[in-house]
């Protein structure tokens, strides 16, 4: 037994230093994925870091293409003084709500519709992703021209029925709001083919288990469908959010911001201060306009990765 003891006492012994040997031997090698790291760093660095940081700089300047002068938080001032900036800001706000709220609901139900037993349902989602190939400036002028309170298509139809057509783009009440409905319409079919995606994804057990139970359709959908498809709708509400409150080519294809300035956003009045020649002025506006959108957007992204985490 004594003999039989040494050796067995040394493999117990030498056995923990060979599995330290083999747990240190991955962490030689640690450092080899990072490589592959170093190309989207390197982008990342040279069109995101270093632009942000030099508007940053610029937002602190009075300058052109020849000259700059520091002038602190002047033009921060000077941009909150703009009797404009309110009446954008709220527009913004309304703008961005309205937008990503519609295209959630609407893209749900079309994704639930072509997720469906649907006739020609593969035509039916070609032409509901067809508006996001359309250029939004050409998506602009044909809506402009359509909408002409005067010799507009649309007017023209109501008319045929004995209905005046209201200004759909000149009443200050109804600008802003027509350019969203444009806007819904161009974009819910990325929320739709997203949403799609969310639902497909969904394991088809859960539906067959469902039916066993005897379950119905409002049922299936309310405790399956819609919450196993929530973080698809999170990221269609984050990405309509985001577009909504950047929103500018369509706003200023259509309406110019106007009547008045009953459909400025931030957007639109940055490009105005850019157009009259104050550079700075405009690059402080864009630096807001990040300031906000980050504001917004990091509470409503913790949100939904918390609640993808429940699931």
């Amino acid at each position: 037994m004594k003999t039989l003891a040494g050796p067995l006492a040394g493999s117990t012994a030498a056995a923990p230093a060979e599995a330290a040997h083999r747990v240190r031997k991955p962490k030689l090698n640690s450092l080899y994925p990072r490589w592959f790291h170093i190309p989207g760093s390197a982008l990342y660095v040279v069109f995101f870091a270093v632009p942000t940081m030099v508007s940053l700089y610029f937002a602190l300047t009075r300058w052109t293409l020849f000259d700059t002068q520091f002038i602190g938080f002047d033009n921060f001032t000077e941009f909150f003084d703009d009797p404009q900036l309110y009446g954008s800001f709220i527009n913004t706000f309304i703008y961005g709500a309205v937008t990503s709220a519609a295209k959630v609901v609407i893209g749900f139900g079309l994704a639930v519709l072509l997720t469906s037993q649907v006739l020609g349902r593969g035509y039916l989602r070609a032409v509901v992703f067809f508006p996001v190939l359309v250029s939004t400036v050409g998506v602009g002028l044909t809506f402009k021209s359509l909408l002409d309170p005067y010799h507009g298509a649309v007017n023209g139809v109501l008319g045929w029925f004995g209905v005046q057509g209201p200004g759909w783009l000149t009443d200050p009440h109804l600008a802003l709001f027509t350019v969203a409905a444009v806007d819904i319409w161009k974009g819910v079919g990325v929320a739709t083919l997203i949403l799609i995606a969310g639902i497909v994804a969904i394991p088809q057990e859960y539906f067959e288990a469902a039916r066993v139970d005897g379950a119905g359709a409002w049922r299936v959908f309310r405790t399956i469908t819609l919450p196993l498809s929530r973080p698809a709708i999170g990221s269609v509400v984050i990405l309509s959010l985001i577009g909504g409150l950047r929103s500018f080519d369509l706003i200023w294809t259509m309406t110019g911001g106007g009547p008045g300035f009953s459909s400025d956003v931030i957007a639109s009045v940055i490009y105005k201060q850019y157009q009259a020649g104050f550079y700075g002025l405009s690059t402080a506006g864009n630096v807001i306009l990040f300031v906000v959108v980050t504001a917004i957007m990091i509470p409503v992204s913790r949100y939904f990765n918390k609640k993808e985490a429940e699931l």
